[in-house]
């Protein structure tokens, strides 16, 4: 059978057996894998290792898992490693014996979804290691894949980031163009604070210190400060106080999120870790013994 083990902690089971049933049907199509079913005896036994053949954050264990275990619920799958850890290359991360067929019929379902969970999972990872000795998370923005949200969020978690809303009903984001049409920062975050419940936090995004100070005097909860340099944000940073929790965002890479981070702002928000990630390299081998 395959083994018990805890599904992605943030993820319900459901959840991730769904997505997963999905990516099969659409593997599988009309007849099945012909291939492995052409080549390979219907009583055929293997023992197949998952290896990472790079260094990297590993994220999606429970999809794998998933994977084996609606193909064929027979297969044996021994997770050796967890969401979250870092692996080296050549690294072993699961043992799957069983049918041979089973096998590789779900081997390309549970390798796109590690793989691309690992990727967002260890490119977070890189970011978050930049900023390790400041204060500062980096998180992730509604930039993600369609109908993948919930995962690319839970694998920038695995990867020592923060999530930001998940969508438009769960927090108020005044941006730009909300601004615009409401006549001004202040009459934004007051109409937003009439309207949603008092569990709602409201953001509001700003581009200037005039902005920013309006934003502070009617108590926004959170203030975006968008594409302004460590400079100006340091003089943000004193100007709250410790009033509002202060996120950055705009520009952020590898080359400038330690500048960022060390203006002493709380989050910094950048869409490269969910849409910008590159998978990460994941292999499954057949064991001859």
């Amino acid at each position: 059978m395959v083994s018990q083990q805890p599904y992605p902690q943030s993820l319900p089971q459901l959840l991730v057996d769904d997505a997963v049933k999905t990516a099969l049907l659409e593997d599988l199509g009309r007849a099945g894998d012909i291939t492995t079913n052409a080549t390979l005896p219907e009583d055929a036994t293997a023992r197949a290792v998952l290896s990472s053949r790079e260094a990297g954050t590993i994220c999606g264990m429970g999809f794998a898992r998933a994977a084996f275990a609606l193909i064929d619920p027979s297969l044996n799958f021994v997770a050796l490693t967890k969401d979250g850890a870092r692996v080296k290359p050549g690294e072993h991360i699961a043992l799957i014996e069983g049918n041979a067929r089973s096998i590789l019929s779900a081997e390309r379902v549970a390798l796109n979804f590690l793989m691309h969970l690992s990727g967002i999972a260890s490119y977070t990872a890189k970011f978050a290691d930049l900023i390790a000795h400041t204060n500062a998370k980096v998180c992730d923005t509604r930039k993600t894949i369609p109908g993948m949200r919930a995962f690319a969020k839970y694998a920038v978690k695995c990867g020592g980031g923060s999530n930001h809303r998940f969508g438009l009903d769960d927090a108020v984001l005044i941006k730009d163009n909300h601004i615009a049409v409401a006549g001004g920062v202040a009459k934004a975050i007051l109409a937003a604070r009439a309207y949603a419940g008092h569990l709602v936090k409201i953001e509001v995004e700003v581009d200037g210190l005039d902005q920013f100070e309006e934003a502070l005097d009617v108590n926004a909860d959170v203030i975006l400060l968008d594409n302004m340099g460590p400079e100006l944000l340091e003089k943000a940073v004193k100007i709250n106080a410790g009033r509002a929790k202060l996120e950055a965002s705009g520009g952020i890479g590898f080359d400038t999120i330690k500048a960022v981070a060390e203006t002493g702002v709380d989050y910094i928000s950048t869409s490269k870790i969910t849409m910008a990630a590159p998978t990460l390299d994941i292999g499954l081998d057949i064991v001859l013994t």
